[in-house]
């Protein structure tokens, strides 16, 4: 089962994948945690991500559809991937769809939207950026920048998986056992 964990920045996608890895026994992959590996082995495509990151913006589409796909590839045998922050935009939904096919004849399964409003998300990632060491947790302007990108860029790919019947709204608000149950409910 290959899982989409959608929603915008500060929502709870990765602590909710990892959550949702270690009960099913999938495969987590976190965009974010793909970017600042290459970032912090000073890769090409880090570096270029970085200047991108850096300013709140949304990474291109060949640059991260490159660094997930060499690493989606290095589990060839995975009862199911949870994809964290990937795909952004429709046209890394259809490279997502085409290498899931081409590389491994499966397809996404379902799409989990985690719902939070603008101020709670901004609340959280201020929090967050206390102890995350990550500079765009840390400035109001650039958390703010980042859920106007979400919006502008992201948040069409609804529509993308509402036709396909893949995608699922889910409270992204309360504890966070709360939100898992909610989570697993609709995996299961």
């Amino acid at each position: 089962m290959n899982i989409v964990l959608y929603g915008p920045p500060g929502a709870g996608k990765g602590t909710q994948a990892i959550k949702i890895a270690e009960k099913y026994n999938f495969v987590h992959l976190s965009t974010g945690d793909i970017f600042r590996k290459n970032i912090k082995e000073n890769t090409e495509l880090g570096k270029l991500a970085s200047s991108y990151m850096d300013h709140g913006e949304l990474v291109p589409d060949e640059v991260t559809i490159k660094m997930l796909e060499d690493t989606a590839n290095q589990y060839p045998d995975a009862k199911g991937i949870i994809f964290d922050g990937f795909p952004r935009t429709i046209a890394q939904a259809e490279a997502l769809d085409a290498f899931l096919e081409r590389e491994h004849g499966q397809k996404v399964d379902k799409t989990l939207s985690l719902e939070v409003e603008n101020e709670e998300l901004i609340r959280r990632l201020l929090e967050r950026g206390k102890t995350s060491g990550r500079p765009d947790d840390a400035d109001e302007n650039i958390i703010s920048n980042r859920i106007v990108e979400y919006n502008n860029k992201t948040a069409p790919l609804k529509n993308y998986y509402v036709q396909q019947g893949k995608f699922y709204k889910i409270e992204g608000v309360g504890g966070i056992d709360a939100i898992f149950e909610r989570l697993a409910a609709e995996i299961e």
